[in-house]
C-alpha cells in the first residue's frame, strides 16, 4: 500500500530486514528496532532550512511495523537526507522506572553512517545534563530540541573507487602496532600537513611510518563523539578542556566528522577511506581502537540521543531508580550479550571491515563485552566467542583490554584468536630495567612471550600484545623522568590517572639539564624499546616515543586538545639519533624470525634451557634468579629455526645488566668457525651497528656498563 503525505511524499509500508537507512535507486527504506516503544515517528529535515522545512512522519503500527522493528520506505530519497527519529513508551513502559521515552528529543539512529550537526550542536545545552533524572522519573523536557539536535545523514553504499585495494594481510609474527590520534597526529603547525588534524593529513605522514618499519596503525576511537561534552577547565590556563581521545561513541558506524577536512559526516566516510586506500597501498594495516563497552550517554544525567530513547532497558545495564550500572567508569554499561545489542555490535564490526575495508579492531575494556545483564562473566557464550567465530572478522585482526573498570581482569582468559594487551609486559619491563627487587623472574616471563599466562588456550606467543607504554599512562620518555603523575591541568585536583606509574626519574623529577642524568634517560628509553623489540609476542609503540615525546608527567591527557597530545614533529629532527636507534631495532626484529617465533619458545619450565634458548648470568650457565638479582643474559638458537625452508637464522645472544655498577659477563663460546659481533650496546651514544660494520669480539667476556644491554651476534 503506498501513501502520499500533502508534502508530496510517496511512501510504503517498507521492510524490516535491514536496519538503518538502506537506499537504493528510487529511494530509501528506514527501519529501525524497539522493544517497548509505543509509538515511533520519522523525521525529514531540510539542510538548507532545518527550522522551517521539517517533515513529521507517524509510522502506522498495523503498517509499518513487523515484531519490533518499524519501517517505512520513501520514494526519491537522496543521498544527503537528514532524518532522526521520535519516540513514546509503550502504555505498559510508562509506569515504569526506566523509561527514558522523550517524544519532544530528536533520536539518531543506531545504524548511522554518517551524522551531522545543527549549529553548535557539540557546544550547546541540547547536549548537556538531561532533565529527566533520577529527581524526576518519569518527567521530561517539554522543549523540542528538532532543530538543534544532532542528526542522521542517508549515505550511498557504492561510492567511492576503492581500486585494487586489499587488505595488507600481515602475519600475526610479523606485526609491529602505532598506536596513533588522528588528530594528534598532524594538528601541530609543525607537520606542515595541508590538512593538519584530519585522515588527509595522517595520509602525507604515512613515509615517515613506513620508514620507521611499522606494519600497523592502531588508531584511537574514530567513531563519532562529543569532543565538547567535557565541563571541566584547565584550573592553570582557565581554557575548557575536551573530551579528546574520543572514548565516548554516539554512532558505531559513522566516522567522526571532528577529522573531516570539511567537518562533515558524508565527507567523513570518504576521507577515511581515501586514508585507508593510502595505508594499504603502502602495506600498512588499519586497526580501530572500539569502544562498545558504554556510550556517550553517560548516566542518568546524562544526555539522550539515541540508545536511551530507543529502548533503555535494553541498551544499558540497569541498576534499581534508573541509575546505571557503572562497569566502565565512564557512566554507564552497554549491555553487550543482549541479542539485539550484540547483533548491533556485529553489523558495525563487520560494516567497519567489508565498506571501511579495516584490517581489525582493539576493544577498549573488553571484558565488559563478557558480562551478561547481570554484570556476571559468561566464559563461552558471550559476544566475545561470536566475534571470535564470525567469518568476517575472523580475517581481521582481534585484540582486547582484558579488563573493565568494575575490577573484572581476564588477562589470558579470552578466546584462542583474540590477541590481548599485556598490562603485566609492561608492569615487569619497566619494574626490572629501573632495578626493582624480585623481579627478574618476572621479567623472563615477558621477553619470553608470558607462557604463564597466555599458554592455556593460545597456540602462539604473539597473541600477547607488549608494549611499554600507550595513551593510557606515561609515554617512554616520561617512564623514565617522573616518578608520580603530574595531572593538575586535567582540572581534577590530581587525582585521576594511575598513581603508580612503575617509573623511575633516574635522579630529579622532570625537566633537567643535567648531562649525566638525560644521558641515563636515554639509555634506559633505549633498552626498554629493546627490550619491547627482542620479546616474544607482538610489539605495540606509542606515537611519538620513537622521538622522546614527552606529556609534561601527565599520565591521563584525554582532555587536551594541545601540546600535550599533538606530535611535535620537530622532535624528529631533534632526537634523530634516538629515532635511528628505534628503526635499528625494529629492522633487527624483522631479521630474525627467531625473535618472533610461530610457537611458545617456552611452555610450562620457564627457567629451563632448551634448543631454541640457554640462561646465563655473568658465568654460563649461572643465571642469577633470586630476589635481588638485576641481571640475566640469554642465548637465542637461531641456527637451529629456519626462516624458510632452506635458509637459518643466527644466534643471537642477549646481556641485560639493570645493576648500577659495571659487570664483566662470560660469553658462550660460539660455533665452530663462528665468532661474536657486536650488534647492539646502548650504553655507547651510538649504540647499534650496521650489518657488515659490527665489530667482533675476541675476548671471552665482555664488559656490560651499568644499566646497559648488549646484543651479540654470531657469524
Amino acid at each position: 500500500m503506498q501513501k502520499v503525505f500533502k508534502n508530496r511524499l510517496r511512501t510504503e509500508k517498507g521492510f524490516p530486514d535491514i536496519l538503518g537507512a538502506t537506499l537504493d535507486k528510487n529511494g530509501c527504506n528506514f527501519a529501525i528496532y524497539s522493544e517497548n516503544a509505543g509509538s515511533v515517528s520519522l523525521l525529514l529535515f531540510d539542510k538548507k532550512d532545518i527550522k522551517r522545512n521539517t517533515i513529521i512522519i507517524p509510522l502506522d503500527k498495523n503498517i509499518n511495523k513487523t515484531k519490533n522493528t518499524w519501517h517505512i520506505y520513501i520514494y526519491g530519497i537522496k543521498i544527503g537526507q537528514l532524518y532522526g527519529y521520535s519516540l513514546t513508551a509503550s502504555d505498559i513502559l510508562k509506569k515504569h522506572k526506566d523509561n527514558r521515552y522523550n517524544p519532544n528529543k530528536l533520536l539518531i539512529d543506531p545504524y548511522s553512517k554518517a551524522v551531522t550537526f545543527s549549529g553548535n550542536w557539540k557546544h550547546s545545552n541540547s547536549f548537556g545534563y538531561d532533565i529527566n533524572s533520577i529527581e524526576g522519573l518519569n518527567s521530561f523536557s517539554e522543549e523540542k530540541n528538532y532543530d538543534t539536535a544532532i542528526k542522521s545523514v542517508v549515505v550511498g553504499n557504492n561510492d567511492f573507487n576503492w581500486g585494487r585495494d586489499k587488505h595488507p594481510g600481515i602475519p600475526w609474527r610479523d606485526a609491529i602496532i602505532y598506536e596513533m590520534h588522528v588528530r594528534g597526529f598532524t594538528f601541530d603547525k609543525s607537520s606542515n600537513v595541508k590538512y593538519p588534524g584530519t585522515y588527509l593529513g595522517v595520509i602525507e605522514k604515512i613515509p615517515y611510518l613506513k620508514d620507521l618499519g611499522i606494519t600497523a596503525v592502531e588508531l584511537l576511537p574514530v567513531f563519532e563523539f562529543n569532543e565538547s561534552e567535557n565541563n571541566r577547565f584547565n584550573p592553570v590556563t582557565k581554557e575548557k578542556l575536551k573530551n579528546y581521545w574520543g572514548y565516548s561513541p554516539l554512532a558505531f558506524f559513522a566516522p567522526e566528522t571532528w577529522y573531516s577536512s570539511k567537518f562533515d559526516g558524508v565527507n567523513a566516510i570518504k576521507e577515511f577511506k581515501t586514508m585507508v586506500k593510502a595505508f594499504h597501498k603502502t602495506g600498512i594495516e588499519v586497526i580501530l581502537d572500539v569502544v562498545y563497552n558504554h556510550t556517550g550517554e553517560g548516566n542518568e544525567f546524562g544526555p539522550t540521543i539515541n540508545f536511551k530513547g530507543i529502548d533503555n532497558s535494553l541498551y544499558y545495564i540497569l541498576e534499581k531508580n534508573k541509575k546505571y550500572k557503572n562497569y566502565s567508569g565512564c557512566g554507564n554499561t552497554f549491555n553487550c550479550n543482549n541479542p539485539v545489542v550484540k547483533q548491533l555490535i556485529l553489523d558495525s564490526l563487520r560494516y567497519w571491515v567489508i565498506n571501511m575495508h579495516v584490517d581489525g579492531f582493539r576493544f577498549d575494556l573488553a571484558a565488559i563485552l563478557g558480562r551478561d545483564e547481570h554484570g556476571k562473566w559468561i566464559d563461552g557464550r558471550s559476544l566475545l566467542n561470536d566475534i571470535n567465530d564470525d567469518p568476517v572478522l575472523s580475517r581481521t585482526k582481534i585484540i582486547s583490554e582484558s579488563w573493565d573498570a568494575g575490577g573484572l581482569f581476564k588477562l589470558g582468559a579470552f578466546p584462542n584468536r583474540w590477541a590481548e594487551w599485556n598490562s603485566k609486559f609492561k608492569e615487569d619491563v619497566r619494574s626490572f630495567i629501573k632495578a626493582d627487587d624480585n623481579k627478574v623472574m618476572d621479567f623472563i616471563k615477558r621477553i619470553v612471550g608470558s607462557p604463564d599466562i597466555f599458554s592455556g588456550n593460545k597456540e602462539n606467543s604473539y597473541y600477547s600484545i607488549n608494549y611499554i607504554s600507550c595513551h593510557d599512562g606515561f609515554t617512554l620518555n616520561d617512564v623514565v623522568s617522573y616518578n608520580s603523575k603530574h595531572n593538575r591541568n586535567n582540572g581534577e585536583n590530581n587525582k585521576d590517572g594511575e598513581d603508580n606509574n612503575f617509573s623511575f626519574n633516574c635522579g630529579i623529577e622532570g625537566v633537567t639539564d643535567d648531562i649525566e642524568i638525560l644521558k641515563l634517560r636515554e639509555r634506559q628509553m633505549k633498552n626498554l624499546f629493546l627490550v619491547l623489540m627482542i620479546s616474544q609476542g607482538t610489539p605495540m609503540i606509542l606515537s611519538g616515543d620513537e622521538v622522546k615525546f614527552s606529556k609534561n608527567g601527565n599520565n591521563n591527557t584525554y582532555c587536551h586538545d594541545n601540546e600535550l597530545n599533538w606530535f611535535n614533529w620537530k622532535l624528529t629532527k631533534k632526537n634523530k639519533c634516538f629515532f635511528k636507534f628505534c628503526k635499528f631495532m625494529i629492522q633487527f626484529r624483522k631479521k630474525h624470525p627467531i625473535l618472533r617465533m610461530n610457537k611458545f619458545l617456552i611452555n610450562n619450565e620457564i627457567t629451563a634451557n632448551n634448543e631454541y634458548i640457554t640462561w646465563h648470568g655473568v658465568e654460563i650457565d649461572k643465571p642469577d634468579f633470586t630476589s635481588g638479582s638485576h641481571t640475566i643474559a640469554f642465548m637465542l638458537y637461531g641456527s637451529k629455526y629456519y626462516i624458510n625452508d632452506r635458509e637459518k637464522d643466527k644466534n643471537i645472544y642477549v646481556a641485560i645488566n639493570s645493576y648500577w655498577e659495571d659487570l664483566n659477563f662470560r660469553i658462550p663460546d660460539p660455533a665452530a668457525g663462528g665468532r661474536w659481533y657486536l650488534c647492539v650496546d646502548t650504553f655507547l651514544d651510538h649504540s647499534f651497528y650496521n650489518e657488515g660494520k659490527e665489530p667482533v669480539i675476541t675476548a671471552p667476556t665482555i664488559l656490560i656498563k651499568k644499566r646497559s644491554i648488549v646484543i651479540l651476534i654470531e657469524k
